[in-house]
């Protein structure tokens, strides 16, 4: 990949990503395979006034010898260092970069339960940090670049510097920085995406109902107060971001004890380097009574089981089957990208800042409002070709909302 669209990139994610202003630190999360990319947001940092850059490297090779070899009581344990790197740099203001990008089938042959139980540890002890995340009080941006592992199986029949080309070249192509000018076309993007949600916000619709050939069939209720979000979000002080690049999707949040139904997934999911592959949700009064998968179905059911907030869905976001990554016809065994290519859900946790006010509400009253919380939050992909979604009014009313996998209004 050139360097003056690396340079582009690293611009886009310091400038409208994150929005860095100056005087404030910046802390990105990267794999080591991805350290020059890295270094070059650390550059754009900088040069946009960061106080600081602060790195936090992983490596899932090490993780994979840790998860393999290390003493079985180990997985409970989250080091006090660790929760107070992210704690003290979240309540100083700190803005976060995280890069997604990591083997998609790495942990195949890991015990899923030290898989769980490490990811539950860590979230207990991060509450905070990502409870200030999720309301938005301080920016974050989640964004990626190719690593061999992963590039080798998006482009599995291609040699491994094709391949991590290839998934360059559709990774720029996706957050936009292949344009002249990077910010003029997000820009026109949010555009794009707030005349969807000015549709959804005026419509106040009380419920949703989807079905498609899979066999997904489900009613989902919506609080009376949710709000639908999308494309940038804004900081309390007012400074916009943008938490995911790419994004194609609109979402809200479900009434944790409203949906009903059968979901059947429509694209694999990478969860913590297993694959999760045609499954399916069956919900009642918004509890997961039943889930199978003919793929990782022990991945997927440790998931569930991860709390009492893992049983209930955190998430609703409607995604175009026509939108520009699904059109590639790329499976990127990746969250980021797949999700932006298809409607998805979210096992977990729900963002607060998707009902009014709700940033600035305590637990308690989120909940009387029908916010689930969880220690996780884990989208998966449900969108087709064929997916029809009815809206329904408090009247009675239904509005269409999809028709043949993509929007049924104009706006």
């Amino acid at each position: 990949m050139e360097n003056q669209i690396l340079e582009k990139y690293a611009r886009l994610v310091v400038q409208s990503g994150v929005n860095i202003q100056k005087g404030q630190t910046l802390v990105v999360a990267s794999p080591i395979e991805c350290a020059p990319f890295t270094r070059l947001i650390a550059e754009q940092a900088y040069q946009a006034g960061a106080r600081d850059v602060v790195i936090n490297w992983k490596d899932e090779i090490s993780s994979k010898i840790r998860f393999l070899q290390a003493p079985n009581e180990i997985f409970d344990e989250f080091p006090n260092w660790q929760k107070e790197f992210y704690l003290s740099y979240v309540r100083e203001g700190a803005a976060f970069v995280s890069i997604s990008a990591s083997d998609p089938e790495l942990l195949k042959d890991v015990d899923p339960g030290r898989i769980m139980r490490v990811q539950k540890a860590s979230n207990t002890a991060l509450e905070e940090y990502r409870e200030r995340l999720m309301s938005n009080r301080n920016r974050w941006c989640v964004v990626s670049v190719p690593t061999p592992a992963w590039a080798k199986k998006v482009f599995a029949g291609l040699p491994e510097a094709e391949a991590v080309e290839a998934l360059w070249s559709s990774i720029a192509k996706a957050v936009r920085v292949d344009t002249e000018d990077p910010v003029a076309a997000w820009e026109a993007h949010k555009a794009h995406l707030k005349n969807r949600l000015e549709f959804l916000n005026e419509a106040k619709f009380h419920s949703l109902h989807y079905r498609n050939s899979l066999g997904t069939d489900l009613t989902v209720a919506l609080p009376e107060d949710h709000l639908w979000l999308g494309g940038s979000e804004f900081s309390p002080d007012g400074i916009e971001f943008i938490a995911n690049m790419p994004t194609e999707e609109v979402f809200t949040l479900p009434r944790k004890n409203g949906v009903n139904g059968v979901i059947v997934s429509s694209k694999p999911l990478n969860y913590n380097g297993n694959l999760i592959d045609r499954f399916s949700l069956t919900l009642k009064e918004g509890r997961i009574i039943d889930c199978k998968a003919q793929v990782g179905e022990a991945i997927l059911k440790k998931l569930v089981e991860t709390d009492d907030g893992s049983h209930y869905l955190g998430e609703v976001a409607l995604v175009p089957h026509a939108s520009p990554i699904s059109e590639s016809n790329i499976l990127f065994y990746n969250t980021l990208f797949d999700e932006n290519a298809s409607c998805h859900f979210a096992i977990g946790k729900a963002y607060p800042v998707c009902i009014k006010e709700g940033e600035n509400k305590s637990k308690e009253e989120l909940t009387q409002l029908g916010v689930n919380d969880s220690l996780v939050h884990v989208d998966f992909m449900i969108g087709t070709a064929d997916l029809e979604i009815m809206g329904v009014t408090a009247e009675g009313k239904e509005v269409p909302v999809f028709k043949n996998g993509n929007f049924a209004f104009s706006r």
